[in-house]
């Protein structure tokens, strides 16, 4: 296979994944050694660099990936709020920052460190697939530990855990999170039925006036 072809082919791969590719999967679907995938790779993220256009090959999060220009976000965002508008909250941007840095860690610690309950924004951050459960600490009652997923690594740009961004800088990042759930509708108390008492039935005063007197 020529490279023209094969640099083709990966760059095809790379724009449908949606996600980092790494140099093992992209080698075994265009069947070229290792070294010429890296090497086309490599020419990809040149070109792409030097073209300036809206879109760049990137190496992040132990692979590589087709991603857009960042000076086109401003415009990308516009699109993207149309469907995720909300972001993460404060707290979940706190609490995936304490466990970036602290893994593995387990939620008593988190709890320990933020001095608040952590079970909504930990769920929270296991749905955005953020963060990811890592197996049990061997202490009693044998707890959860949680640590960051590729996924994560995605979100900000990291081809690593040593590239971790700053606190302040966690903060600058729009991650879309899940639409919240419609609120449930007030239950009203139920009506309280007030059940009439039985009411005994009169007697007919003129029945018993009419009964024959005994005889004697």
């Amino acid at each position: 296979m020529e490279d023209r072809e094969a640099r083709s082919i990966i760059e095809s791969l790379l724009f449908m994944a949606g996600e980092p590719v790494t140099l093992d999967t992209l080698r075994k679907i265009v069947e070229v050694d290792k070294y010429n995938t890296e090497r086309l790779v490599r020419e990809l993220i040149s070109d792409y660099s030097v073209r300036n256009t809206g879109l760049f090959v990137v190496e992040v999060a132990e692979g590589f990936q087709m991603v857009t220009n960042p000076a086109c976000a401003p415009w990308v965002k516009k699109l993207i709020s149309t469907t995720a508008p909300k972001k993460l909250s404060q707290s979940s941007i706190e609490t995936m920052a304490i466990i970036a840095y602290k893994q593995p860690i387990i939620k008593a610690e988190i709890e320990a460190i933020r001095g608040v309950n952590s079970d909504g924004v930990v769920k929270t951050l296991l749905e955005r697939r953020l963060v990811k459960i890592l197996g049990r600490k061997e202490v009693p009652g044998r707890p959860l530990m949680y640590g960051t997923t590729k996924e994560f690594l995605q979100y900000f740009g990291l081809k690593d855990l040593s590239e971790l961004p700053t606190l302040k800088e966690f903060e600058e990042v729009d991650i879309p999170d899940l639409p919240e759930a419609a609120p449930e509708a007030p239950v009203e108390p139920a009506t309280e039925i007030e059940v009439p008492e039985p009411v005994e039935p009169k007697q007919d005063e003129n029945r018993h006036s009419e009964e024959p007197a005994n005889k004697y």
